[in-house]
C-alpha cells in the first residue's frame, strides 16, 4: 500500500534543496556589505585543477567594505588575484604579500539593477526546480493510481496536497527574492 507521508517527505526534501541552492546563489550577490560568501563561487587554478578559493586561502571581513584573502601558499597569490578579478563580480583585488585586499566599490544604480535582474533569474530557476519536483510527485501519484494502489479520491487528495506544498515553496522563493531585492536596493 502506498504512503503519502513518504512521498511528501521526499518532495519536501527536494524542494528544500531548491530553496537552499537559491540561498547559496543569493549569498554570492553582494548588496553593499562585504561577506565571505561573496567569494564562495570563485574557483582558482591550483595544482593542476580548479579548486574553490576557500581551499587555498582563508577569507575574512575586517570591515564593512573590505574582504581579505590570506593565501596559504605564496606561489598561489597571482592565481588567486586573477581568479577574483575574472569572477565577474567587478572586484579589483590588491595583493600585499600573502594577503590580498579586496575593497568593495560603492554600488551604482546600474549595478544594482543588474544584481536585481540576476536575483530574479536565480529565483526563476528555483521556481522551475520546485515545479519539476511537483511534476515528479504528480507522475508518481498517477502511476500509483494506474497500478490500483490508491483510489481516485486518494489521487485527487494527494494531488491537491502536492499542489499546496508547491504553492508554499513558490511563495518562499518569492519572499526570498523580495528580501534580496530590498537588500540590493538599499543604499
Amino acid at each position: 500500500m502506498a504512503d503519502f507521508d513518504t512521498l511528501k517527505a521526499d518532495l519536501t526534501r527536494r524542494m528544500d534543496g531548491a530553496l537552499e541552492a537559491l540561498k547559496r546563489e543569493f549569498s554570492g550577490l553582494r548588496a553593499g556589505r562585504a561577506s565571505p560568501a561573496l567569494l564562495e563561487p570563485v574557483k582558482v587554478e591550483a595544482y593542476g585543477s580548479l579548486m574553490p578559493l576557500n581551499q587555498v586561502a582563508t577569507i575574512a571581513v575586517p570591515e564593512a567594505r573590505m574582504i581579505t584573502v590570506q593565501v596559504w601558499d605564496r606561489s598561489m597569490v597571482n592565481a588567486v588575484v586573477a581568479a577574483i578579478r575574472d569572477c565577474g563580480l567587478g572586484l579589483n583585488p590588491q595583493p600585499d604579500g600573502q594577503i590580498i585586499r579586496v575593497p568593495l566599490p560603492v554600488l551604482t544604480e546600474e549595478r544594482r539593477l543588474e544584481l536585481v535582474k540576476a536575483a530574479g533569474k536565480y529565483a526563476e530557476a528555483a521556481r522551475v526546480a520546485v515545479r519539476g519536483v511537483r511534476r515528479d510527485g504528480m507522475e508518481q501519484i498517477k502511476s500509483l493510481h494506474k497500478k490500483s494502489e490508491i483510489s481516485e479520491d486518494e489521487e485527487r487528495d494527494w494531488s491537491e496536497q502536492v499542489q499546496k506544498l508547491t504553492d508554499a515553496y513558490i511563495k518562499r522563493v518569492d519572499d526570498a527574492l523580495a528580501d534580496k531585492e530590498k537588500d540590493i536596493r538599499q543604499v
